[in-house]
This record gives structure tokens, sequence and C-alpha cells, in this order.
């Protein structure tokens, strides 16, 4: 996701305010036989010949790829995902880094076919090798927060100014395909679905876009006071976004109609996650995380954290993880909002979104002295930290976990990719003591007091 300090634009924030966005993708493919082909495979990735990648493609891989800030499952957990575990990930390496030289990367990776694509505030969208890190196209544009969506062999993205659009190019060559402009600019991330890109603009509309040529559908124009930063989450026939107006709408995904819209008090920059029939999205003035029903917007449930909301929510196996502007990671019952556990980080906030892979939950945080921020790895079940990463920057970017590597991006312009160096680490047969990598649960709160939960029925 992306976060940033700019001057407020809208009229309920005070003197500076943060934006948020990010994304990501996997494909059907039973659980035995990814994890067999994990352990046994020796991929080498298709080498980039005239400042393009090759359209080999990759099959002796898990293709557990984040294609997209949510996921297509829109809840921003990778469901296939084998090698990273709560056995093996305190083993993590860094495996390459990547410093792109022309900006700070606010938005999150998305990664297909071997390939990272990401953005940066200075001006250049990039293609990196997954495997090394290798620079494999770059394409100029205005400054990025949106992060990309990649299908069918198109990476789609939205830029501000001097863009102020959303763009499709080529995945493998970086080529121009279309760009349509809006009447503001582009930092809500893209989401596809049945061949339409789905996003919001800073002109307060949200657009439904034909995937292939670029050409409108519709858009719905929220009145706002306020863009329209948030990601659309496309499922079942609705879209479901944070409408800039304090509101969570639901749009008919076909024709833009209004099916319904929930006045939460406060801003939704928060991307929403849907999952069984539920909406859960932040809003971040009024420091709440939020369940609604999908079909009709009642609220069936509210949790107030300590601070402000900005990050997105990641859902898996009947649990909600969300960051707030406390410090705390939040883990609540998707069903009744009970808070389960928390998180507490030495950062002073968290402003990027959980990623969720095989029973571990992924976060980076933004604030604090820079000594504090890092990206860490937490059980899913019970919060204990199971891995860190200091570096000394700043993470604003959400992180995206895919074939066995997790990506992010640093707000003075590295990306990190980070991996178990060999098969027997990928196994959990590796010698090293786990003593050395695991921590207790020393800052987890076990409380279960509902008295923050509000339910309505």
């Amino acid at each position: 996701m992306k976060a940033r300090f700019v001057a407020s634009k809208s009229n309920h924030a005070a003197a500076r305010t943060i934006r948020i966005t990010s994304r990501w993708g996997c494909g059907p493919v039973r659980a035995a036989l990814l994890f067999a082909l994990a352990a046994v495979s020796n991929f080498t990735p298709a080498q980039a010949q005239n400042n393009a990648v090759s359209d080999t493609a990759i099959t002796n891989t898990v293709q557990s790829d984040w294609t997209e800030f949510h996921k297509p499952n829109m809840q921003r957990w990778n469901g296939v995902e084998k090698q990273l575990s709560v056995h093996t990930v305190g083993r993590l390496q860094n495996l390459w880094t990547q410093f792109t030289s022309s900006g700070g990367v606010y938005t999150a990776p998305a990664v297909a076919n071997g390939v990272v694509y990401v953005g940066t505030n200075g001006g250049s969208f990039y293609a990196l090798k997954a495997a090394t890190g290798d620079v494999l196209w770059t394409y100029p544009v205005g400054s990025l927060y949106s992060s990309p969506a990649v299908a069918n062999g198109v990476v789609y993205f939205g830029a501000n100014s001097p863009g102020n659009a959303l763009y499709a190019l080529d995945a493998s060559s970086g080529v121009l395909l279309w760009s349509y402009p809006t009447g503001g600019e582009v930092e809500s991330p893209p989401t596809v679905a049945s061949g339409v890109v789905y996003f919001g603009s800073n002109d307060f509309n949200i657009y439904a876009l034909d995937a292939l040529t670029g050409a409108k559908r519709w858009n719905y124009n929220t009145g706002g006071p306020d863009e329209v930063w948030s990601s659309p989450a496309v499922v079942n026939g609705a879209v479901y976004v944070g409408g800039g107006n304090n509101n969570v709408l639901a749009l008919n995904a076909s024709t833009g109609a209004l099916l319904w819209s929930y006045a939460t008090g406060g801003s939704v920059i928060s991307s929403p996650a849907v999952a069984n029939g539920k909406v859960y999205v932040g809003s971040y003035n009024n420091d709440s995380v939020y369940a609604l029903n999908a079909a009709t917007g009642t609220k069936l449930w509210s949790y107030t954290t300590g601070g402000l909301v900005w990050s997105s929510p990641a859902v898996a196996n009947g649990v909600v993880y969300i960051g707030s502007g406390d410090s705390n990671v939040y883990a609540l019952n998707a069903s009744t909002g009970a808070l389960l556990w928390t998180y507490a980080t030495p950062s002073g906030g968290i402003y990027s979104s959980p990623a969720i892979a095989n029973g571990v939950v992924y976060v980076s945080t933004a604030t604090g002295s820079f000594s504090d921020n890092s990206v860490t790895a937490l059980n899913a079940s019970t919060g204990a930290k199971l891995w860190d990463w200091y570096t000394g920057e700043v993470f604003s970017s959400s992180p995206a976990i895919s074939n066995g590597q997790l990506y992010v991006g640093s707000d003075i312009g590295d990306v990190y990719a980070f991996g178990l160096r060999s098969t027997a680490e990928v196994a959990g047969t590796s010698t090293k003591p786990i003593s050395a990598t695991l921590y207790p649960d020393l800052n987890i709160e076990l409380s279960r007091t509902a008295a923050r939960v509000q339910t309505q029925p």
C-alpha cells in the first residue's frame, strides 16, 4: 500500500493527513501438489533480452502470484503459499535490494510470472526480476501512489500530475497500450475483474473501464468533498469502495448504479476486504473498523482502536487483521468483532496494510524513530513475533507474499526481497536453531474484553 504525508485537501482533517493504498493474486492448485512442487523445484527465471521480459512460462514453481492490492480473492490473503510458514519464516534473509533512484516506493508491489512491479513517487514505474531484483524495464510517468494490478499480460496503475490518468502497459515490455485521463490524480489502486478495470480518482469519481481498450463503461460521482483513494473490491457483481465522503459504497459492477451506502462518520481511505458475505473496512478519523452486510450495507459490528485507521484489512480463516495509528496490529473475530489479540510495534503508527499467507501475518511500519521501523512477521493465531527486519528506513509500502518470497518497498526508494536460501529451509529441515529467530509473546495482549465492540442487529 502507500502512505505519505501531504497537505490535507479535505474539510475534516487537520493540517496534515496520511494517504494510503495497495494490492495482489493467485490460481487454484491443490495444496499437496503445490507443496511437493515447492520442495523439489529448481526453477531459474527466464532471461530478459532487449529490455523486455521473456514470454517463457514459469512452470516449476508454486504460482502464488500476488497480482494486485487486494489479491483477486479481495482479502489480502495468499491461500496457496506453502513455502513460508510459522516454522520457516524466522529464517527469512534479504535476497536482494534494488534502489530505484527515482523517489520513494509507497506502492505495494504486484508480483506476476517472475516479475515484481512497483511505482515510485519520483515519476518512474519499474519491472524487476523477482529472482534477482534486476531492472527489466522502466516507464516514465507522473508520481505514483497507486499500487499496480497485473492481469492477462497487462499491468495497470494510476499516476498523478502530470499524468492524472490510469495507464495500461504491456507487462513484458513496458510498452504503453492505452491511458485514460481523469479530472484528478489517480491514487486508488485499480482492481481487474471480468475484463473490467475499476478505480477511483481525486475528481470524486469511481470509474469502470474496458481492460482491453480503456473505453469507459461507466463512472459514479461520489459528490465529494474528498477524493477517492480507496481501492475497489469486486465480488459477486458488486463493487465495494470507500467513497471519500465518509461513506462505504456498493455499486453494481455492470452499470455503476448505487446499491447501498453506509456512513461511517469518518473518511474511508481504507480499501474494503470482502469475505463470507461481509464487507470489512476501516474509517480513519473515528478510529474504527467496520463489518457490514455485503448485500444490504447493514452494520454487523464495529471495533474502535486507539488511533486513526488508514490501514486496509486482511481476512483469513475467520479473522480480520488490521493496523492502526496507535502502533498496534489487531486481530478481530470476523463474525463478532471480538478482540483476539493485539501486537504493539515500537513505531509511531501502522499505515500499511497486513498481508497473510500460510498462518503468518506480515506488516510494515512507517513512523517513529528510524531505528524502530521494520518489516515484521507474526503468528496469525497468537500474534507472537516470528521475525522482523530493521533497516533504518521508513516502510509505507504494504508487503506482498509470492512463491516463497516477501516483497516490500521503502520510502527512500529501495525494494526488498526476502526469502529462504535453500530447499532444506523451505522444507523446514534446516539445522539452524529456531530459538535464534523466534520470539516470545511479550507484546501480545490476550484481553478479549468486549467493551469496545459495538454490535447492531
